[in-house]
């Protein structure tokens, strides 16, 4: 049977994760859907064994391989190399480190079958985000997640776990989408020829929390956002907007939180 779904994995020294979530993904995809889905991982020349593990798991039957970039880094330039060479008519975006739960994905892929853009949620009656998550990190995406909203209708842009009919991406402008921003789902949504009279899906889940490797979270990356935001209000509401001012006024307050927090505790 022939590739019609990708999973795409941005990766960079996750080679602990790399197992657990191949089998998960494949065991909770079930026998026929194994067989029309291919798992990518795009990897930014970690040197940590990624390689090995993944050809291990080929060895085994999975369909899986991996890209390493040796000149290029950045999460969106890695999730957009992969959707570009992925089989699949249906691409869906998750992170390495288990915190999108692999028994989601089959969801994803149903949902795309009938909406252009899907992308799970955490903000859902019934799911959250783990107790155990820190609270820096829930009070940086809540308030990121706030200053998204006036730039699409999903609950939750913020997550990374997302998926689309890869024919929207082919259909995009020659340099509409920026591959250097940080969160990939919002640049897709603002950006891409989404038709307007189909809504954006949504799947519910519960948000974990990382076991093995290192959050790549930090001050640099919070920058990346803000400069990702300025371009993405210039692009949907114009140059000559107060809500640029308000915004960049309260991810900055953020920053500086999250810089007291980081030296408090």
């Amino acid at each position: 049977m022939s590739v019609t779904q990708s999973v795409i994995v941005p990766a960079y020294k996750e080679k602990l994760n790399i197992k657990p979530l191949t089998t998960r993904l494949f065991a909770a995809l079930g026998n026929d859907g194994a067989k029309t889905t291919e798992l990518i991982f795009v990897d930014d020349n970690s040197q940590d064994g990624s390689v090995d593990e993944v050809e291990e798991l080929k060895k085994e039957g999975y369909n899986v391989r991996i890209i390493v970039r040796t000149t290029e880094r950045g999460l969106s330039s890695a999730v957009l190399r992969g959707f570009y060479e992925a089989e699949g008519d249906y691409l869906i975006c998750m992170d390495a480190d288990l915190q999108h739960p692999p028994e989601s994905v089959p969801s994803l892929f149903d949902n795309l079958k009938t909406h252009p853009f899907v992308i799970g949620t955490r903000y859902a009656p019934g799911v959250g985000i783990d107790k155990d998550w820190p609270l820096y990190r829930r009070v940086i995406s809540s308030t990121a997640r706030m200053m998204a909203r006036p730039l699409t209708t999903a609950s939750d842009p913020m997550s990374g776990f997302f998926g689309l009919q890869k024919k929207y991406l082919i259909e995009a402008k020659d340099g509409d989408i920026d591959s250097k921003g940080f969160k990939i789902a919002l640049e897709l949504l603002a950006k891409l020829p989404l038709p307007a009279d189909k809504p954006i899906g949504e799947i519910p889940f519960s948000f974990g929390v990382r076991t093995e490797g290192e959050s790549k979270l930090s001050g640099k990356v919070i920058i990346q956002y803000l400069e990702q935001l300025k371009e993405l209000y210039v692009f949907k509401f114009g140059a000559n907007n107060l809500v640029l001012f308000l915004l960049f006024s309260i991810i900055l307050v953020l920053y500086i939180l999250y810089q007291f927090y980081s030296l408090l505790f």
